[in-house]
């Protein structure tokens, strides 16, 4: 079966894992896009998410938001909207709706970056669940314009070993790790 460019299938047949942890979590969620005919769907106890990393090469800094369920410092992103299957695309309809950043772009190209299964916990009626998460780097070149996108969800540049220090999440520290790489040396 050849899958449709933009598409989950495709994105994760090009994507070359580091490590054994990212290793597993390709192969389940490898496992649940050939089983799922909507691996989007949030009533499935794993399911597919996009996200980025949001820079400002410029500077060398990161934008990390809130994120009160988690009570943590991560990156934008989120849950696919009905009839999304396009992760890159929903990484950027994410970033730019959670950071208000209009000229949010694919940096340094449209490479996916990591692909990680994130625990979610409970909360209210919504049983914990784990997300699936792919991740890309996006860039801007106004960080200024920046504006978060509800009260309880503020936003933060920050310089990539600032951004470690916040972090309490492993695997944003290797997002990080990697993202860093992609910046010039001094």
């Amino acid at each position: 079966m050849v899958a449709a460019p933009g598409t989950v299938v495709d994105l994760l047949s090009r994507y070359q894992p580091q490590g054994a942890a990212e290793i597993a979590d390709l192969a389940r969620i490898r496992a649940l896009v050939e089983a799922e005919p909507d691996p989007w769907r949030r009533s499935i106890p794993l399911h597919v998410t996009a996200s980025a990393l949001v820079v400002h090469p410029d500077s060398g800094r990161v934008l990390l938001r809130w994120h009160e369920r988690l009570q943590a410092w991560l990156q934008v992103g989120g849950h696919g909207d009905p009839g999304e299957i396009d992760p890159l695309g929903v990484a950027l309809r994410e970033g730019r709706e959670e950071t208000g950043l209009t000229d949010l772009t694919p940096w340094p190209d449209e490479a996916l970056l990591h692909v990680v299964i994130v625990p979610v916990p409970a909360k209210g009626d919504e049983p914990a669940h784990e997300h699936a998460d792919l991740r890309f780097v996006m860039a801007t070149s106004d960080p200024v314009a920046v504006r978060p996108e509800k009260p309880d969800a503020p936003l933060r540049w920050l310089s990539l070993p600032e951004a470690h220090e916040v972090t309490t999440e492993a695997n944003l520290r290797e997002t990080l790790f990697r993202a860093g790489s992609l910046f010039p040396a001094d």
